[in-house]
């Protein structure tokens, strides 16, 4: 079930964590926000994709609240990639047993400014999260993935990982990233990680050692390095499309 919640009415500023990276100016655009709420009945699945294409220059803003009830399961996959800036930002509430798996792709070029924002709260025991954000971003563009799991009290036997790898094709491109554990249970298994780099220039070698042309090549690469993200989608049909998708932005 899905619904509209109040507006959003004060202007966030870069003094705040989750803006310390955001374009304010292009904020100011998209603003005022209203959140979208999303609950998924105890014992249920669902699985969505959200695919941020603004226009060139617009600028985008989504806040997803989500409630998973007890035993509830939700796939989310985002591919954040157009506008001059694009924001999607979640709050996702865990109750006892249930699961959030999110798969996120942000393709970053020009000048744009790209986030996704997270903070998932285990609130009840035994639920697990899995977060998998990949990036690529060129240009003088800013990619950003500011992710936080929050474990309450209540949370015992929680299971959360969250994974962020950035891939950096110009020196002028920028990836901001900052995985953030908050406990208060005593009986978890929390990771993070996150890396940033850029193409395998060995890798790149071979490749056109091969016959490939260096475009052709550095696609290649870049597709199979986001597709991390899009290995958790279940349906063959979509995912290949989600593949599709990302295949043609980076041509």
């Amino acid at each position: 079930m899905t619904a509209l919640a109040p507006l959003l009415s004060a202007m966030p500023t870069r003094r705040e964590e989750d803006w310390r990276y955001s374009d304010i100016a292009a904020v100011a655009r998209a603003w005022p926000v209203v959140p979208e709420t999303i609950t998924i009945a105890a014992g249920d699945s669902a699985a969505q994709l959200i695919v941020q294409d603004a226009a060139p220059g617009s600028a985008s803003i989504r806040q997803l609240a989500i409630t998973l009830a007890a035993g509830a399961r939700l796939t989310l996959h985002i591919i954040n990639s157009g506008g001059a800036y694009g924001r999607i930002a979640l709050d996702v509430t865990l109750h006892e047993g249930a699961h959030f798996e999110l798969g996120g792709i942000i393709i970053a070029t020009g000048e744009q400014v790209l986030e996704i924002i997270t903070t998932v709260r285990h609130a009840g025991p035994g639920a697990s999260s899995n977060q998998i954000v990949r990036c690529v971003a060129g240009g003088t563009a800013t990619a950003t993935y500011l992710g936080k799991v929050a474990v309450a009290r209540a949370g015992q036997k929680t299971d959360a990982a969250q994974s962020f790898k950035a891939l950096l094709l110009d020196r002028g491109a920028t990836a901001n990233a900052k995985p953030e554990l908050e406990i208060f249970a005593d009986d978890v298994k929390c990771a993070h990680g996150a890396t940033v780099g850029e193409l395998d220039k060995m890798a790149l070698f071979y490749m056109e050692s091969r016959g490939l042309p260096p475009v052709t090549a550095r696609a290649l690469l870049m597709r199979a390095f986001l597709s991390d993200a899009l290995v958790s989608m279940a349906d063959e049909g979509e995912r290949e499309a989600a593949e599709a998708r990302v295949t043609a932005l980076l041509a």
